[in-house]
């Protein structure tokens, strides 16, 4: 029977019918479907709808359908089912007979996939800030490994001056702590109860909101049921927040590719992660990286989608409003196992410290430094940045580094030179010179880390209290 049977009398088009399904892909809301008809059919005791008979009969038949879930997945294809919701109804009234159409009175679907479709993403959140803290959990500790060991900073892909390993890394902790951050703000406004909203103007019977939403572990009620069978805002700022870290993930695995290579030989490949080449026996192919950049824009697009579905629909549900389910699960999903893979990937890969050490000693990325040196002296500093200018042009006509040019030389261009210049050159020099909060220097990196872990400590209790 369909939940709306009485007012269509002659039956769907076939095609049409399996064309407008959506338990396809609304089935994997049956946890939360389960757990708000279990809230519903109690707030329907109080308000003497049903009887405790009724109410323990209903409670033991949606318990059987989550173990008949749980014990097949074959028990969830059902070629009738409509959505999520008619498939619920269509096992109950199965178990326990016509009582099992009691647990509609009193609510409308649209008010139901909007409380699914909220603990769906307050889950999910959860979900992804403890898998974020556990890959942040992982770029900390190879951080720490890397000691004071150094490497190239770039701008303009050039290489610009030379920074701790550790601080390169943090540079990504940083990203990824503001995703999770972004991730604990939007499940606030997830985290509201549209039950008792009706199909657009409120329920129709005396039920307990505030009771309902405190059982289902939501901070409040939504305060105007028009807008809360119809607000996907909560799915529109999950997935844009998705697409914001599917954009930090891309960006990493740009970087990891390009060090990856031979031409910069900073990082070398882990084979569980990677494929070879069925044509050319000696290449190792960044499968796991290749990958992760690609299904960043796959999730900008499910963003995208929303935004698009969403612009032009009037008050209050449409049924358009369905098309918003397949990115929403598509982002999640797609986050979901992607960050254990690259906590994963993280964990196996190889830094060639040597190398790294190597490059940031050449290419005049001390040449900022030198620079500080003369306006330490006096120089102004826009003067002591032409001095060193010219300083390296000498140094590329002789194809040498700054530390190679004799003092007579530097004299030349400026008399404030003198001989404990060359030690403000050297690579540990360069790193403690940018000695502030935020800075790359190696006592700043080591506080750095140790703020982020607290951090990262913080995530993990929240997550664990939401658990």
């Amino acid at each position: 029977m369909k939940m709306w049977s009485g007012r269509v009398g002659r039956p769907l088009d076939p095609e049409f019918e399996r064309w407008q399904r959506s338990f396809e892909f609304d089935r994997r809301l049956l946890r939360e479907e389960l757990a708000a008809s279990r809230a519903h059919a109690r707030s329907l005791k109080s308000a003497a709808i049903l009887s405790s008979p009724e109410l323990i009969n209903i409670l033991e038949g949606l318990d059987r359908i989550a173990k008949n879930a749980q014990a097949s997945p074959s028990f969830l294809d059902d070629a009738e089912a409509e959505d999520i919701h008619h498939f619920v109804e269509k096992q109950l009234v199965a178990l326990i007979g016509d009582t099992g159409y009691k647990l509609h009175s009193g609510r409308s679907r649209n008010e139901q996939i909007a409380t699914d479709l909220r603990l769906y993403v307050r889950a999910a959140i959860d979900q992804l800030r403890s898998d974020v803290a556990d890959c942040v959990g992982e770029l900390l500790q190879r951080a720490e490994q890397g000691g004071n060991s150094a490497m190239p900073a770039y701008t303009h892909l050039q290489r610009a001056e030379p920074v701790v390993v550790a601080h390169w890394l943090l540079a990504y902790v940083e990203m990824f702590l503001r995703d999770a951050d972004r991730l604990a703000d939007c499940r606030k406004r997830a985290n509201v109860c549209p039950l008792g909203s009706g199909a657009v103007a409120g329920a129709t019977l005396p039920l307990d909101r505030e009771a309902i939403a405190d059982e289902l572990g939501f901070e409040s009620i939504t305060a105007n049921s028009i807008d809360a069978t119809s607000d996907r805002d909560f799915v529109l700022e999950f997935v844009n927040a998705l697409s914001i870290l599917a954009l930090h993930l891309s960006r990493w695995a740009e970087e990891m590719i390009l060090f990856s290579s031979q031409e910069f030989g900073f990082i070398h490949l882990p084979e569980a992660y990677s494929t070879g080449s069925s044509a050319m026996p000696q290449k190792l192919n960044p499968d796991l990286l290749e990958l992760t950049r690609v299904k960043s824009a796959r999730i900008v697009g499910d963003a995208t989608s929303l935004m698009v579905a969403m612009k032009g629909l009037p008050l209050a549900y449409n049924k358009d409003l369905q098309e918003t389910q397949e990115p929403l699960f598509e982002a999640a999903e797609t986050v979901m196992a992607l960050i254990p893979l690259v906590a994963g990937w993280m964990k196996a890969v190889e830094f060639n410290f040597e190398r790294m050490q190597q490059a940031a000693q050449s290419g005049f990325m001390n040449a900022w430094a030198a620079a500080t040196y003369l306006a330490k002296r006096g120089v102004p500093f826009r003067l002591a940045h032409e001095v060193i200018g010219k300083a390296v042009q000498l140094c590329l006509d002789r194809n040498c580094e700054l530390k190679d040019l004799s003092l007579e030389d530097l004299r030349q261009l400026n008399p404030a030179f003198d001989q404990d210049f060359y030690s403000c050159l050297e690579l540990q020099s360069v790193l403690a010179l940018h000695d502030v909060p935020g800075g790359t220097a190696p006592s700043r990196v080591r506080q750095a880390l140790a703020q982020s872990k607290k951090r990262i400590e913080l995530i993990r209790e929240e997550a664990h209290a939401h658990a």
